[in-house]
């Protein structure tokens, strides 16, 4: 199974510290987001990495390289100026991603979520992993049902920005700029997107507060070793 980190945002959110640098270079824990994921895929039996790329996206490149220090192979996927949002940057990417299920992660989420799990999915078109609401998005994104998520409906659970894909979910999708939530609304309405609930570790570095937090986390964990 390969992997796709989604690197491509602008982050407008952490200005000014995006301003300068791309939010998977952000240090948390002593390291740069990214790499963090990089670890944990290789270390899950991960060996081939896709990345999308356009803010800054050079300077992501530079610094990891072709992925061999991680006992990876990274491929990259630049995109034009503005990127194109979730759905049209995995579409673009779709030659990179093989004709298998694929794994995807958001490149601004940092969470402890046992990634050789993703490889043990059967996958016939989405599967999500959900987490408990944090505090800054407290109304939740979409429901779990014996083992299917649906959009609607109680409770709701946040969507973590983990998931894996079959290649012929994207087998219609549009070209160009857009979000991939109407494609998984669409598939949810018809029961085609199964999904669990993660109780673990979970962050989203949205803003400079969040960011913050995680730091902190660490720290605090370091600290009690």
């Amino acid at each position: 199974m390969r992997a796709m980190i989604l690197a491509a945002g602008r982050g407008e959110r952490l200005r000014p510290l995006t301003d300068k640098t791309p939010k998977p270079l952000l240090e948390v824990g002593g390291k740069p987001l990214v790499e963090h994921h990089l670890e944990g895929l290789a270390n899950a039996g991960f060996r081939e990495v896709v990345i999308n790329l356009d803010h800054l996206g050079e300077m992501i490149r530079e610094i990891l390289g072709d992925g061999s220090r991680w006992g990876l192979k990274i491929r990259y996927s630049p995109e034009p100026a503005g990127a194109l949002g979730t759905g049209g940057g995995i579409a673009q990417a779709m030659p990179l991603l093989g004709d298998a299920p694929f794994a995807i992660i958001n490149g601004d989420v940092f969470s402890h979520y046992p990634l050789a799990r993703l490889r043990a999915i059967k996958c016939d078109h989405a599967h999500l992993v959900l987490v408990p609401n944090p505090a800054h998005n407290p109304d939740g994104d979409f429901s779990l049902r014996g083992g299917y998520v649906f959009a609607a409906g109680q409770p709701l659970y946040t969507f973590s920005g983990i998931s894996v894909y079959h290649p012929r979910f994207f087998a219609n999708a549009a070209t160009g700029s857009f979000s991939i939530v109407p494609m998984m609304k669409a598939a949810m309405a018809v029961q085609n997107v199964t999904g669990e609930l993660f109780r673990g570790d979970w962050y989203d570095i949205g803003t400079i507060e969040r960011l913050e937090a995680l730091r902190d986390h660490l720290k605090q964990q370091l600290n009690q070793v």
